[in-house]
């Protein structure tokens, strides 16, 4: 297996060297947008292609073609040939593994895949101005998130990836929504629920475990000699509180009915999700909806501040791609301070440029603020390492699954974690 990874790894950086070498170059400096090098000689147009996987959210809106047209008035040098197809960043990686070569030049996806994408070489290592973008215009906590094991910069941070807590102002108060407790106990109507349990497939699980202080892979989430700690008796804890919470009556449980449908009709309490459905919920809401970051749950006498993880969006570049220097230009300038604005106004997405993200405008806006909030006090660093990624989403998922049908009770909590942690060891 290691020998395998070295393998790829050479192969890969040596791939990326002969191909990208335009990813260092001074012509795509200043973001990759203002230089503008003259047409050939001849006052021909270099013809080039360029295909973008974007999410739903970026293309339904019309931001990436407007960021397309501006890119392209900024380059008369290129004669482009664009295409922009639909891809959401939650699975890009499985899709670009299918077939690297088939795959967009450039594409959106989240953070956390990042660690399978270098060592399948199907994402190039960026240099130049486009390493300098990322490095001098944003946050180190955020620039970890495309960092791999190698220390090396992959892709460019456009949006903070975490969620948060919406809640209904009708039927929850600001106090009510500390604590986990709280929420529950508050009395609501029959037909009212008074929060939505969704575990996002591991992703939102996550945050009751990790907020009991367990780890996987210890605190460095790179310690495989640690393993995971969930079997003992504070997971157990935090396990069986899941099974009375999601049991509860007043509990909503994620595949019985949709949080959009009950938001609409004021018949939920609290939900947990984050800014890319925010419109949603304030179309639905309006000046009822309220955020916060997520509350503190007891399950074993003790107040625990609950701890979502915490990722980036990111843009990065296929080591494949057809016109590299225009791919790794394009991403440099949707990834611009300018285009961060651009794109928090048209898909709510707040920006990771540490400018944009200080501007007057966006520290006014509540959303921009719980998301900061959460970052900072209620959130751990979503681990990239591609042995997480290969166990955790496979097994984690379960857990809740396994809560709602019966499956896993209090009758058998401690073989079943035990069953998990020994699914996520890595020889």
């Amino acid at each position: 297996m290691k020998k395998s990874k070295k393998a790829l790894a050479l192969l890969m950086a040596t791939a990326m060297t002969a191909s990208l070498a335009a990813c260092g170059s001074k012509e795509n400096d200043n973001n990759g947008a203002s230089a503008t090098p003259a047409p050939g000689s001849d006052g021909n147009r270099e013809k080039v292609s360029l295909r973008v996987w974007a999410p739903e959210n970026q293309i339904q809106t019309g931001t990436v073609d407007a960021m397309f047209k501006s890119f392209e008035a900024l380059h008369p040098e290129w004669e482009i040939e664009f295409k922009v197809e639909a891809q959401g960043e939650d699975n890009c990686k499985d899709a670009v593994l299918k077939d690297v070569g088939a795959a967009g030049d450039v594409y959106f996806f989240a953070s956390d895949q990042l660690q399978e994408l270098v060592n399948a070489g199907a994402i190039a290592r960026l240099g130049g101005s486009a390493e300098k973008l990322v490095k001098e215009t944003i946050a180190e906590s955020v620039q970890a998130t495309v960092t791999a094991e190698d220390g090396n910069i992959y892709a460019i941070p456009f949006t903070h990836n975490t969620f948060f807590m919406y809640y209904d102002k009708t039927l929850l108060s600001d106090d009510d929504i500390t604590s986990m407790e709280k929420i529950m106990a508050k009395q609501t109507a029959d037909n009212v629920y008074n929060f939505y349990f969704e575990s996002a497939g591991g992703w939102k699980l996550g945050c009751w475990y990790y907020g009991a202080g367990l780890t996987i892979y210890g605190e460095s989430q790179n310690d495989y000699s640690a393993g995971v700690n969930w079997n003992n008796d504070t997971g157990v804890a935090v396990t069986n509180y899941l099974i009375d919470l999601i049991g509860n009556p007043k509990c909503a449980f994620d595949g019985d009915i949709t949080v959009s449908e009950l938001a609409a009709d004021h018949r939920i309490g609290a939900w947990f999700d984050g800014a890319w459905n925010y419109n949603m919920y304030k179309d639905a809401l309006g000046d009822n909806l309220g955020m916060a970051k997520i509350p503190t749950f007891n399950p074993d006498g003790k107040d625990y501040q609950l701890k979502g993880f915490y990722s980036s969006k990111a843009v990065g570049v296929n080591p494949q791609a057809k016109s590299p220097k225009v791919a790794v230009a394009f991403a440099e300038f949707i990834c611009n301070q300018e285009n961060q604005v651009k794109r928090y106004k048209e898909t709510a997405q707040i920006p990771t440029n540490i400018t944009a993200g200080n501007s007057a405008e966006v520290q006014a806006d509540p959303l921009a603020k719980v998301i900061v909030d959460e970052s900072n006090n209620a959130s751990v660093m979503q681990p990239t390492n591609a042995n997480f990624s290969a166990k955790y989403w496979t097994n984690a998922g379960a857990i809740a699954t396994e809560i709602r049908s019966g499956a896993l009770n209090k009758n058998n909590v401690k073989e079943k974690l035990n069953a998990f942690c020994d699914s996520m060891k890595v020889e």
